[in-house]
């Protein structure tokens, strides 16, 4: 077996694959930082960005995609915590908790993404970041909220 696959399994839907996007939605919002919960609903709108009026999602509009929200926390919880140990995330505190952001590393790794693809994952990153430089953070969770509907439930941590 591959050894990359023993590691990380399939690359659909792999914290892998959610951690290569925090990477690059971090980056993009740098000198910004974010919460898990900020983490999971930038994720969510990166993957499906023309729900909310951005450039074409990079995932298929499945009709259940909004239901992607109740499972996406342990997914993203796993793939930031996989960056942070290839040094291409920080976790920090500030007054509110734990928050994630890019490292000094993860320009250059970002650059390096060269996939169709990243390419459009980067894209759809940059659109998120003048969205939320626009907007806010709680003005972009707030404009969401109003256009995904109520999600907030599905960030609260529940143990386990």
């Amino acid at each position: 077996m591959d050894p990359v696959e023993d590691e990380f399994g399939e690359l659909f839907n792999s914290r892998l694959e959610a951690g290569i996007r925090a990477v690059v939605i971090l980056e993009s919002l740098r000198p910004l930082h974010a919460d898990v919960s900020e983490m999971v609903l930038f994720d969510h709108v990166v993957v499906h960005a023309s729900d909310l009026g951005g450039p074409p999602s990079l995932h298929a509009k499945i009709p259940e995609r909004r239901g992607e929200l109740l499972v996406r926390r342990r997914l993203v919880e796993a793939g930031l915590e996989l960056m942070r140990r290839c040094h291409l995330l920080e976790k920090a505190t500030d007054d509110n908790g734990f928050v994630w952001r890019a490292s000094d590393d993860a320009a250059s790794y970002v650059e390096l993404l060269e996939s169709p693809y990243s390419r459009h994952l980067k894209h759809c990153a940059t659109w998120l970041a003048e969205e939320i430089n626009t907007r806010t953070k709680p003005g972009f969770s707030a404009f969401a909220r109003q256009t995904l509907g109520d999600w907030t439930e599905s960030f609260s941590y529940r143990g386990g």
